[in-house]
């Protein structure tokens, strides 16, 4: 991917703190690296990836090396939405992130969802190298498209990698795969819900944090899905529940991944946008003092 990066990102120690020591990019990709994010204390670099033109164009590949040095913290991530536009012929958009994260080094990668025009067609692999000790974050998520304008599930093919190894051993593998099909559409498939997102936690910085996360995911699911109860019969029971009991509007869970269960990847499901934000803002509040801010702050 080196030769043909259109970007890449160094951070190492400079003088006991964090430091970006390379950022170089190249179109479609540009890259903003903010003086000052949270208060001075707070040791981290924060990145904000863009494309001209406010997307991705058909054929377009955007792709992005980043080197985390040992005990130095990153969080890479977005202004806004990252727009991948309408497909010409069988053209595909591309991202491709390489990131290589050092001993006690901590790597947030926390975009804002993408979002397929209709006909569009994007593929995204992120390939993430670890440590035994290395920290990770990584929130994958994509939406309907501009549903509020009726483009729903409207484009052609979407596909998602993210593979994490620890030295040469695969630690996590995953792959989503939408695609239009000649039996059930997208839309058909994924009924009234807007928002898919997938959150992965890894290493021992973040334990607390993934502890807190199935917690609370436990209690909210729980919650959602019991069953309604009543002091009647099974059979009044039964015969007063609706025939098409009514989906939540966020369903999620969570998982643990390694041999340790040292990794932990949370799945969302969400109606709108907005559901989703709230639930990545309130669960991943606490990396605030890792990073200097709290992802997904409202404005």
């Amino acid at each position: 991917m080196a030769e043909a990066a259109t970007g890449a990102v160094r951070v190492e120690r400079v003088r006991g703190r964090s430091a970006l020591t390379r950022c170089f990019a190249r179109y479609p990709l540009k890259l903003i690296a903010p003086s000052k994010v949270g208060p001075s204390s707070c040791d981290a670099v924060w990145l904000y990836a863009l494309t001209y033109g406010g997307g991705i164009v058909s054929g377009d590949t955007v792709s992005c090396t980043v080197s985390v040095g040992d005990g130095c913290t990153v969080a890479i991530t977005t202004q806004a939405s990252t727009k991948v536009y309408k497909a010409v012929g069988s053209k595909c958009s591309e991202q491709l992130l390489e990131a290589r994260v050092g001993e006690d080094a901590l790597l947030a990668v926390i975009p804002d969802p993408v979002t397929c025009f209709s006909t569009a067609r994007y593929h995204q692999k992120q390939v993430f190298h670890v440590s035994a000790n290395s920290n990770l974050v990584v929130v994958d998520w994509f939406t309907s498209g501009r549903y509020e304008s009726g483009e729903k599930w409207d484009f052609s093919f979407y596909k998602s990698v993210n593979h994490i190894f620890l030295g040469d051993q695969p630690l996590f593998i995953d792959s989503t795969l939408l695609e239009q099909g000649s039996t059930y559409s997208i839309v058909e498939r994924m009924q009234e819900y807007n928002v898919i997102a997938m959150v992965v936690l890894l290493g021992p910085k973040l334990r607390h944090i993934q502890d807190k996360m199935q917690d609370e995911v436990k209690k909210l699911m729980s919650g959602q899905l019991r069953p309604p109860t009543s002091g009647g019969s099974l059979y009044t029971m039964r015969s007063q529940l609706p025939q098409h009991p009514q989906r939540p509007q966020l369903v999620a869970s969570c998982s643990p991944f390694g041999r340790t269960g040292t990794g932990m990847v949370a799945r969302v499901a969400a109606v709108n946008t907005e559901l989703a934000y709230s639930f990545l803002r309130h669960r991943l509040a606490e990396l605030e003092p890792f990073l200097g801010a709290p992802p997904y702050a409202a404005s």
